[in-house]
């Protein structure tokens, strides 16, 4: 398998519409006009990806009112999705890559490693993308703990 590229500031961010957990289609360009951060994470459910949701839901208000928008992709069913963002009172679109192709199109599924060995898997990445819809900042291999207090402070949100 080759290595997708990965995206740097300055690119124009892949268009996508998805399923979110409710069974209705999101796409990025519904948000133009808008900072959006959009955030890959592995699996719905799991101790890290649950402390990642919710840091954003807890810094939610604090992100909306300075006009971000957050949106969340995992390839898990919307099934999953709506008993996570259920469980986890999630209040952003949580969406659906179920196939893994907007996950590969901005290079956040390919090879990782995990515990010492290379698998094939969801790579923790966070992008912020521009009112006109260009990638601002894209960060890849992120850590869950402590990911979206960075992420605020590099957008200059931190108190």
């Amino acid at each position: 398998m080759t290595e997708q590229k990965r995206l740097s500031p300055g690119d124009q961010a892949p268009e996508f519409t998805l399923p979110d957990s409710q069974g209705n289609n999101v796409s990025l360009s519904d948000f133009r006009g808008r900072w959006v951060v959009v955030y890959f994470y592995p699996a719905a459910g799991t101790p890290g990806c649950t402390k990642q949701a919710c840091d954003f839901r807890d810094n939610l208000a604090l992100l909306d009112d300075s006009g971000y928008q957050v949106l969340g992709i995992s390839p898990d069913k919307q099934s999953k999705l709506a008993k996570f963002a259920a469980d986890q009172g999630l209040t952003f679109p949580l969406l659906s890559d179920s196939d893994k192709t907007v996950l590969t199109e901005w290079a956040a599924f390919g090879e990782k490693k995990n515990y010492g060995r290379v698998v094939q898997g969801v790579i923790r990445s966070t992008f912020v993308v521009d009112p006109e819809g260009r990638i601002s900042k894209a960060l890849y291999n992120v850590r869950a703990t402590g990911h979206v207090a960075r992420l605020l402070k590099d957008l200059d949100l931190a108190e």
